[in-house]
């Protein structure tokens, strides 16, 4: 067997593409250096890196090869490690549409629901830092956190808003993936730590987490990570906001 080739896997803190990625990683038993970017200020420096117009995270160096992005990564896992599972023979094509689909919807839905959530309840940044109460500063310096982001992102009251009610379809196309024996077989594949790390995102969210844990999608939370340590206290949305669960 062929020695392992060193790699680099540049990441910003509480990110969960970044999550999928290092979870595939461990999973596979891959030794790996972690560099940690400062979030807000990573672009610059993941574009010396990665090459021009690419300034998100995950990046990964295999080597001295750059590979960028989450289903690059993936994909370039399963040449390292063919025997690992991540696209098998008799599901790969789904595993690929489900990954340039509903994997990159929810990837982005927990996104602006974790700031949209925080933007209300500022105070609860801290516990995705391992603080479970910020003192005043802390939180002038979240409200700002959160106005920046909101900003960044592009989130608006709105998107929110049509964000919130149009989980549940979301979640219905994961139920679907997990009952045609795509998602949740004895190897995770990748889509299943993409859609993984999506899910572990959300359940932070008090009032969205009932949604994902009354559902087959939540086992893939449990499955694949350890929980989380961000908690965005029940009430963040305005009432009417999140969908009823089914139950």
């Amino acid at each position: 067997m062929s020695a392992q080739p060193r790699l680099v896997l540049h990441v910003v803190p509480f990110s969960h593409p970044c999550l999928a990625v290092s979870a595939a990683l461990d999973r596979l038993g891959q030794e790996y250096e972690t560099v940690v970017l400062e979030t807000g200020r990573q672009g610059d420096e993941v574009e010396k890196v990665y090459g021009e117009g690419r300034r998100t995270v995950p990046g990964l160096l295999v080597d001295d090869e750059p590979v960028h992005g989450t289903s690059t990564i993936f994909a370039r896992l399963d040449e390292l490690r063919p025997d690992a599972g991540l696209y098998p023979a008799a599901s790969g094509d789904e595993i690929r549409e489900a990954e340039a689909g509903i994997a990159e919807e929810l990837q982005s839905t927990a996104r602006v629901l974790v700031f949209g959530a925080m933007h209300f309840r500022p105070e609860s940044m801290g516990t995705f830092a391992g603080a479970n109460q910020l003192d005043p500063a802390g939180v002038d310096f979240a409200i700002k956190a959160m106005r920046a982001s909101w900003r960044y992102l592009d989130i608006t009251a709105q998107r929110v808003y049509d964000t919130l009610q149009a989980l549940p379809a979301q979640l219905d196309t994961v139920d679907a993936l997990l009952d045609s024996g795509v998602l949740g077989g004895e190897k995770p594949t990748a889509a299943d730590f993409q859609l993984g790390s999506s899910l572990h995102l959300l359940v932070q969210i008090a009032d969205v987490r009932p949604l994902v844990d009354e559902r087959p999608a939540g086992k893939l939370v449990s499955t694949l990570f350890e929980p989380g340590g961000g908690n965005v206290s029940a009430g963040a949305f305005p009432p009417g906001w999140v969908p009823p669960t089914r139950s």
